[in-house]
């Protein structure tokens, strides 16, 4: 079955490839990543359906859990980590799983992605819940390590997403909502790092992003709740509220330290003109979207 996959198909463009100049090697790898958007594009309808399912779960205090082998274990690891600095959440919140445990992160755990069952009790030790999305990424889409893990989460977690760059995969069947990106040959066949991992790696950026902007973690297009863990991001903070507010820079550096270093607070002070205190209440209440809490009486 496996030679039937696109992805596992030879690209008839690049069969020369070890002859091929390191110019028209980086052509071709160029020409074949334009194509990603497109196939994006033809999957808008299903991922807008994934973000919705994602903010339902944020909204019931539930998870966004990822769950992979290799490289789609490691891209959902590596979008997990970055949402706790860009939207100042729980790394509890958004969670990656990789076949073989965080150790196959950097180094591969041969044969942990064939096993069914461990894709299962990976969701079983962290408590998953009918709160939780799950979403199961495998570039063939028959990985049996997130077969297991989807057939599980369909019993137990509220929403269950595939991810795959096949059509038809195995793996859309275990699922509520599939994503199925068919990105096709590689440039190097087989090697679904390349444009297959490119394409998950975008998709996954729009999950969560969407999914952040629509439980208020964005104003205008600002990282409102950012955090300020290094010198950059701090003085990232501090334009992030003058840019919000039309402030001043003496003002936005006021602000931001009577706020605790709590940008999405210190904006809401300058806008609405009130205290600290007022602010958090009013974020509180608007469950922290800015523009509700600015017109908060």
């Amino acid at each position: 079955m496996l030679e039937k996959l696109g992805t596992e198909k030879r690209n008839p463009d690049t069969t020369q490839l070890d002859k091929m100049a390191v110019a028209d090697v980086l052509e071709a790898m160029n020409k074949e990543d334009a194509s990603v958007t497109e196939v994006i594009h033809n999957q808008l309808g299903s991922i807008e359906k994934t973000v919705e399912a994602v903010v339902d779960s944020f909204e019931k205090e539930g998870r966004l859990i990822y769950i992979g082998a290799g490289t789609s274990g490691r891209l959902g690891i590596l979008d997990a980590v970055e949402c706790v600095p860009t939207f100042g959440v729980s790394p509890d919140m958004v969670v990656g799983l990789i076949a073989g445990g965080l150790k196959a992160f950097t180094k591969a755990v041969e044969g942990a992605e064939d096993d069914p069952e461990l894709g299962k009790q990976d969701l079983k030790d962290i408590g998953l819940n009918s709160n939780d999305t799950v979403i199961g990424i495998a570039a063939s889409g028959r990985t049996p390590y997130v077969i297991g893990a989807l057939k599980y989460a369909q019993q137990t977690a509220g929403h269950t997403i595939s991810i795959s760059n096949n059509e038809n995969s195995e793996i859309s069947r275990f699922a509520d909502i599939a994503i199925e990106l068919a990105t096709g040959p590689e440039v190097l066949t087989g090697s679904t790092r390349l444009k297959a991992g490119s394409a998950q790696k975008m998709v996954l950026n729009m999950i969560s992003t969407a999914a952040m902007i629509g439980i208020g973690k964005a104003y205008e297009n600002l990282m409102i709740d950012v955090q300020a863990t290094n010198e950059k991001l701090q003085i990232r903070s501090k334009r992030i509220v003058m840019e919000a507010t039309g402030a001043d820079a003496d003002t936005a550096e006021a602000a931001y330290e009577a706020s605790g270093h709590h940008v999405k607070t210190a904006v809401v002070m300058i806008l609405a003109d009130c205290t600290k205190e007022e602010a958090d209440e009013r974020i509180r209440k608007t469950k922290g979207f800015v523009r509700k809490a600015m017109e908060k009486a």
